[in-house]
């Protein structure tokens, strides 16, 4: 499930958005109303129930081998995703939808590499939205481990000092660190 070319897309599990009106997001440290999109690059970072907490890494070029093998192991794949296993039935239940999104409306957001596409304006979808069906069989083909975990804060904790590159989504909503 990743965007067309010419297109974005805006992942929700409200099957009914027939517009979407640019807002500031409760959790932003921005203070500009947007309308939030992602590109093909950052689409499985949403793969997942909306407050569902995720630690995400992957290897760039100035990963170590030491730090790729620690973080997304041997024979892993490209990505690691690592949820709790407090959300394993939400991710295997939950009714998430894509909206694809007209992406000349929108520009990148986020530095030093962008973290996501934002409109200032209303945007209508191209169409209806689309189940995005089984998340795990999405992470599957795109060939992204899905790390299950007690409690993801030390597995963030590495990641982070690591040499990896990351992205935490939603992690308010992690266990207490232990």
């Amino acid at each position: 499930m990743r965007p067309e070319p010419g297109q974005v897309l805006h992942f929700s599990e409200d099957p009914t958005i027939s517009r979407f009106v640019p807002h500031v997001a409760p959790t932003s440290r921005l203070p500009d109303a947007y309308v939030w999109a992602v590109d093909a690059d950052q689409a499985p970072s949403y793969w997942f129930p909306r407050q569902c907490p995720r630690a995400m890494a992957w290897p760039v070029s100035t990963t170590t081998a030491a730090d790729r093998e620690r973080i997304i192991g041997p024979g892993c794949g490209e990505r690691v995703h690592a949820i709790e296993y407090g959300w394993l039935d939400a991710m295997r239940t939950v009714r998430l939808y894509a909206y694809r999104l007209p992406a000349d409306r929108f520009r990148p957001i986020g530095e030093p590499r962008p973290y996501a596409m934002v409109a200032t304006e209303p945007v209508e979808p191209l169409g209806p939205p689309e189940p995005v069906g089984d998340l795990f069989r999405l992470h599957e083909q795109a060939r992204i481990q899905v790390r299950l975990l007690e409690n993801l804060w030390p597995f963030w904790d590495a990641v982070i000092a690591s040499t990896v590159q990351f992205s935490g989504i939603r992690l308010r909503n992690a266990r207490p660190r232990p």
